[in-house]
């Protein structure tokens, strides 16, 4: 240790059990700033864009949008609604990570309808 650092320690008195080195503590709102800022910001996008972006997602990307509407649900579905065997089957797979391939199944269909039309 080189005698500039000893002089500057040897006055410092550690602190006492139960005591603070900073006795107000962190400024309220300081650590959530930067998420409060940006869910406002995004708040701000989705209420000029998010329908359209709701709908280009499902038109161009459907895999993420099923994505994203498994990750919405609750892990475990109380159903209580008219066709909910369905529903539940449908939310099984996706949750189950079986979304993509649904979704090239749908494609594949689609494709072949787009073919049989005249």
């Amino acid at each position: 240790m080189s005698r500039n650092t000893e002089k500057k320690l040897r006055n410092l008195v550690p602190f006492k059990p139960g005591q603070s080195g900073n006795p107000n503590g962190r400024p309220k709102g300081a650590r959530n700033r930067l998420g409060t800022a940006f869910l406002e910001a995004l708040e701000a996008d989705f209420s000029e864009h998010g329908v359209e972006a709701i709908e280009k997602v499902r038109e161009t990307k459907p895999e993420v949008y099923i994505k994203i509407v498994a990750d919405l649900l609750p892990n475990e579905a109380n159903l209580d609604v008219d066709h909910g065997e369905a529903f539940t089957k449908l939310w099984h797979a996706i949750s189950d990570g079986y979304g993509e391939e649904m979704v090239k199944a749908l494609d594949a269909a689609a494709n072949d309808d787009e073919e049989t039309v005249h």
